[in-house]
């Protein structure tokens, strides 16, 4: 029996998605969550990896056990053993053909900005930038030259083994909306390379400071070279929003 979950999470105090030796991952407390309520070792698969400090409000993933009671049950067993900071927001039998990382179409991220020092509440999820106005016009047409079929190597960083052998991904848009001093980053695409989407982050708000121009942007895109005139942007910005199967 396959089961889909769809989960969310904060990512602060997690050490980012993919199971790690210190069992600080995400998918660490949802495999030995599951694994205490089956009475026998359960390995999960997720859609892709977040890093450390990345939130998810759609991370999807699957796993294989037989269950005798409804999916509510399985829930409310699972938020009995998780941290408050892990929530399962639905579980539901799927094909044994679904597969949480390969049958993916499509994901959405958000990335948050806040144009000076933010509540404290708020301090966990966006990247508090200096109090002064950006150049939403610039940021715009900058993303505009950041969006399509394209080759995003130097909008990426190096991941290893695990790097993706093929840089060119397809973004179907990229949105910049502000509401006060927050500035929110809305980007879908079929998919995205290793820490790419901050990296949109990163020079869209160099573009928005006057660092960098739009033209800058297509010809670092055009070079397929990572540079240092491309900033990484925190961790805590950003949020998986959703999986598209």
């Amino acid at each position: 029996m396959r089961w889909k979950c769809i989960c969310a999470y904060d990512g602060t105090d997690f050490d980012g998605w993919q199971r790690q030796p210190s069992g600080g991952a995400v998918q660490n407390h949802l495999e030995a969550t599951l694994s205490k309520i089956f009475d026998t070792k359960i390995q999960i698969h997720g859609s892709g990896r977040t890093d450390a400090g990345v939130h998810a409000r759609g991370q999807c993933f699957h796993f294989d056990a037989n269950w005798k009671h409804d999916s509510e049950k399985l829930i409310r067993a699972l938020h009995a053993n998780l941290d408050k900071t892990l929530q399962i927001k639905s579980a539901r039998k799927v094909s044994d053909d679904f597969h949480a990382r390969y049958s993916v179409k499509g994901k959405r991220y958000l990335y948050n900005l806040y144009l000076g020092r933010p509540n404290p509440v708020d301090t966990r999820y966006v990247w508090d930038c200096r109090d002064f106005p950006l150049d939403l016009d610039a940021m715009r047409e900058a993303a505009s030259r950041m969006t399509g079929t394209l080759d995003y190597t130097a909008l990426s960083a190096t991941h290893g083994k695990d790097n993706d052998p093929n840089p060119v991904k397809t973004v179907h848009r990229l949105d910049i909306k502000q509401r006060g001093k927050f500035i929110r980053i809305d980007t879908e695409g079929t998919g995205f390379l290793y820490r790419m989407v901050r990296s949109f982050a990163g020079a869209l708000h160099a573009v928005g400071r006057g660092r960098l121009t739009p033209n800058d942007i297509s010809e670092i895109i055009a070079s397929k070279e990572r540079t240092h005139r491309i900033v990484t942007a925190p961790a805590k910005g950003l949020f998986l929003d959703t999986v598209f199967y």
